[in-house]
This record gives structure tokens, C-alpha cells and sequence, in this order.
């Protein structure tokens, strides 16, 4: 298996990519039911239904058309390329609603803008 540089990777919000991101991150997880029957001496379990969450890191940039779209409680879509966008790459891709924004500010640093996202529905793994 290959490893790939982060500088690669391209996030798009609503098709468009996100200007300055600087990293993201997405997270799956399935919940799991118990079904054990009595008499069992070994718990057994089913999965049952799944959700993700995504972060997106970024340099402020508020003339950035994709960042503008970025507010709380917007439903877009958003297509996650950590492989980046060239034909056969990885592509993780769905629907969520922005749940967040923080905005970091130093004296002696770029300004940065993290954006919390829920799933809104299935999570597509595929590819470019």
C-alpha cells in the first residue's frame, strides 16, 4: 500500500474546492445492538445504524467562495480526496450539516477557520 503526502489532498464543498484548507478529517462509526440469547455464555451482536463526522482545517480566507458557503446549519455536500483529485483516487463523499465553526486568531499566526460537520445520510467511498 502507498503512502500519499497530505499536500495532495483536496476537500470540495458544493463542488467547489475549498480555498487554503490545510488538512480535514473523517470519522465513520456504526452502532452495535446486542442480541444475545439466554443460555448464551458469549455476548453476540448486530450492527445496526451507521453515521460520519468531518472536520475541515483552513486558513481564513473570507473572500473564498467555498468558505462563504461554510455557515451553521447549512446542508452541502462534500467530497473528501486525501489521495487528491486526479482519476482512480479515493473519494469519500456525502451529504452534512455544518454544526460548527471556530475561528483562531494569534498575534504571530495566520488566522484559521475549523468547521464541524454531521453526516446527513450515507457516506460514499469511491473513487475520483
Amino acid at each position: 500500500m502507498a503512502t500519499h503526502h497530505g499536500k495532495d489532498a483536496v476537500v470540495h464543498v458544493g463542488g467547489t474546492s475549498i480555498g487554503k484548507a490545510t488538512g480535514f478529517t473523517v470519522d465513520t462509526t456504526h452502532d452495535i445492538v446486542e442480541d444475545t440469547a439466554l443460555g448464551n455464555s458469549m455476548k453476540s451482536y448486530v450492527v445496526g445504524r451507521g453515521t460520519f463526522t468531518a472536520s475541515i482545517d483552513m486558513n481564513f480566507d473570507d473572500d473564498d467562495t467555498a468558505q462563504g458557503t461554510l455557515l451553521q446549519g447549512s446542508s452541502l455536500s462534500f467530497e473528501f480526496m486525501p489521495e487528491g483529485s486526479s482519476s482512480g483516487e479515493q473519494k469519500l463523499s456525502g451529504t452534512g450539516i455544518v454544526t460548527g465553526m471556530s475561528v483562531g486568531v494569534t498575534l504571530d499566526g495566520v488566522t484559521t477557520r475549523t468547521v464541524s460537520i454531521q453526516g446527513n445520510g450515507g457516506l460514499t467511498i469511491g473513487t475520483v
